[in-house]
């Protein structure tokens, strides 16, 4: 099998780097279009887009994949196992607090979603380029009022079994609503207490860890008598 992560907004791959490091077997980062990494100019960085774009992606690998999505990485994750049909063996994702109805999004994405006060943010960002802003901006204002607006009447019980990480102390997620999707999915909730928003740089073993416990109750590792 292959692990497949997918970072969020304004990240890049590298962000699963110190993760990864802890992982046994293979696994790639993707980098989305235009983060850290060439954006078509026919892409339109919509959320659809990336959604589609993701699942040309996973649709390109070989094997059984364990997809882990980050914040906008996550919402694409929710996206591909609720609408598309790609083979995973599992997914893992965070953030699920973002596609409840009720979502309201956090006051910088407000500003990104607002013509002229996005401009001026990214013009002032000395470490966002221009093609990584524009693609934020272009992202943000497809996900108006939240994404449940779109996406939201295609949530439910995904095929693959799932896995929903709230980390307690994420200021951009929130617990309640989190759990409801969960439940909605029929994923398994994951608490970690002591972790924010980017809990897989701040405790990198120990999100290795609960990953690799998720992997292996859905999936023990045979016994001797079955390795020959």
């Amino acid at each position: 099998m292959t692990v497949v992560f997918v970072h969020g907004v304004p990240e890049t791959a590298a962000l699963w780097d110190s993760l990864r490091a802890h992982l046994d077997g293979d696994s790639m980062a993707l980098s989305l279009p235009g983060f850290a990494s060439a954006r078509p100019e026919s892409f339109a960085a919509t959320k659809d887009a990336y959604a589609d774009w993701l699942a040309a992606e996973l649709h390109r690998i070989s094997g059984p994949i364990d997809l882990v999505g980050h914040d906008w990485g996550a919402l694409l994750t929710y996206r591909i196992v609720t609408k598309y049909d790609v083979p995973l063996r599992s997914w893992v994702a965070d953030g699920a607090s973002i596609m409840h109805p009720d979502y309201r999004w956090h006051e910088l994405a407000q500003t990104w979603q607002t013509s002229g006060a996005g401009e001026e943010f990214m013009r002032q960002a000395t470490d966002i380029d221009t093609r990584m802003g524009n693609s934020i901006l272009d992202l943000y204002r497809s996900a108006t009022p939240n994404p449940y607006r779109d996406w939201g009447p295609d949530l439910k019980r995904s095929t693959a079994p799932g896995l929903v990480i709230t980390p307690l102390q994420d200021p951009y997620d929130d617990y309640q609503p989190a759990a409801e999707i969960a439940r909605q999915l029929a994923a398994n909730h994951y608490l970690m207490p002591d972790a924010g928003h980017w809990w897989m740089a701040e405790h990198p073993a120990a999100a290795a860890e609960a990953l690799q416990d998720f992997w292996t109750s859905l999936f023990p590792a045979p016994g001797p008598w079955l390795s020959w």
